[in-house]
Formats: structure tokens, C-alpha cells, sequence
């Protein structure tokens, strides 16, 4: 691939991730991806900020994507500075040295009858 494809700035606005699950762990456990994909020659530094309702921001958490390569990130996993609240509305920005390009996804299996939502981030 000549150039890489994305931008550096990315936006998911709804973000929630259901307190509970329905099923077998760890692949119906509810959560949130952010999928990553790096198209580049170069790895991808990548700080991602979670904003609350109620509170000041936290992060930055911090990925690589190696150069041509995807991350499936679970969003619900990241715990470092702090774990992002079940059962909480949050938002999320995404910035990255290189560009990239972003996909948000959520399942909730809070019953049987479990719901998948994906959508592609904002991008400025």
C-alpha cells in the first residue's frame, strides 16, 4: 500500500459497557471493542481518553497496532491507569501518531437474546 489510510483523531461519543453477561466466558461476556486497523509501514502509538458524566477525564491507556496489522481491543480489558465502569456511559477519543482507522463495536448479552451494534467512529 502506498500511504497509510485513517486519520490520527478519532471519536466514539456512546460508549457503555452492560454490567452483565448470558453465556459461556470469555465470548459472550458484554463488552466493547475498539477495532484498530494500522494500514501503514510504520506501528501505530495509540492514547485513548475516556471521558464520563460525572467526572474528569481518565488515561491516556495506551496500544500499539504494529504496522499492516489489526487489534480487536477490548475496550472493557483496559486497565491501566484505571478499569472503565460497567454499566456507565463514557465516551472515548482515540489518537494515533500514524493513521489508522476505527470501528466501534458492542455486544450485550444481558439475555439470551444478546444485541451487536457496530459502527464506525468520527473521524474529524
Amino acid at each position: 500500500m502506498s500511504a497509510a489510510l485513517g486519520r490520527e483523531v478519532w471519536v466514539i461519543p456512546e460508549g457503555y459497557i452492560p454490567p452483565t453477561s448470558h453465556g459461556p466466558a470469555p465470548e459472550m461476556v458484554s463488552h466493547e471493542t475498539a477495532c484498530l486497523l494500522n494500514t501503514g509501514d510504520e506501528d501505530a502509538q495509540v492514547r485513548i481518553t475516556i471521558y464520563h458524566p460525572d467526572r474528569e477525564p481518565t488515561g491516556p491507556y495506551r496500544v500499539t497496532v504494529p504496522a499492516r496489522r489489526t487489534l480487536h481491543l477490548r475496550l472493557s480489558d483496559l486497565a491501566d491507569p484505571e478499569p472503565i465502569p460497567r454499566g456507565a456511559d463514557y465516551a472515548s477519543v482515540i489518537e494515533s501518531d500514524v493513521p489508522i482507522v476505527v470501528q466501534h463495536t458492542r455486544l450485550d448479552s444481558r439475555q439470551a437474546e444478546l444485541a451487536l451494534l457496530s459502527t464506525m467512529a468520527y473521524a474529524p
